[in-house]
């Protein structure tokens, strides 16, 4: 399957060969700016390529989690790519937004980590995007909600959830991301991801003590 995270550079020998769940921190530390690091997380900018909110939100929640839901199944091929997600990552203008930042070539994410392309994606279909924000980075898609003021720690149905597998809580911790289903009261969440389990689109229950924090998307009702 696709390594959980997509981290930078995107080039699909280091994707798919050297970063385990993500890249060595180093490396990313040596490409972020002092603005994007975790400490504090107030002083991370929002993203400027980001579009504004749009005058009226139509999309619900219970919109986002259909869509997710009828994408259960969908796999990725031997590779780690073959998904519509990544396809449409690589063909869409944000791919070379985060060219730009991250290094590689389009070509690089269609066998790349797809967690949070999926997600971008269920947004794009939608016309949610400004709501769900689009990126193929964990960590950058998180410092999105966490600039725009919609970061905190309820799980709410259709919250974009992130994963931290060895408990962390900072963002730059983050390996992981899905929309959250529901709170199931007993310490777990119901989820729907993609690039989990064996490279597909799943159903999960995770416990909270794996959740760094949730993204808030605005939406109607």
């Amino acid at each position: 399957m696709a390594l959980h995270t997509l981290t930078r550079p995107p080039r699909t020998t280091l994707l798919r060969a050297a970063l385990g769940a993500t890249i060595a921190l180093s490396a990313v530390s040596s490409a972020v700016s002092p603005a994007s690091a975790d400490v504090p997380e107030k002083a991370v900018p929002a993203s400027a390529s980001q579009e504004r909110r749009p005058d009226k939100i139509n999309v619900t929640a219970a919109q986002v989690i259909d869509l997710a839901r009828a994408q259960v199944g969908t796999s990725e091929n031997a590779y780690g790519g073959g998904t519509k997600f990544q396809r449409w990552y690589a063909g869409s203008q944000r791919a070379l937004e985060t060219i730009r930042r991250d290094g590689g070539a389009r070509a690089d994410y269609l066998n790349a980590a797809w967690c949070a392309m999926f997600v971008s994606w269920v947004g794009e279909q939608l016309g949610a995007r400004p709501q769900v924000g689009w990126d193929a980075w964990t960590v950058a898609h998180a410092r999105w909600f966490h600039a725009n003021r919609r970061w905190g720690d309820e799980p709410k149905p259709g919250a974009v959830v992130f994963f931290s597998w060895s408990g962390g809580k900072t963002i730059r911790s983050i390996r992981h991301v899905g929309f959250v289903v529901k709170d199931n009261g007993d310490g777990t969440i119901s989820t729907i991801e993609g690039n989990t389990g064996n490279g597909r689109v799943e159903e999960r229950v995770r416990p909270k003590g794996q959740v760094v924090g949730y993204g808030y998307p605005e939406y109607a009702g």
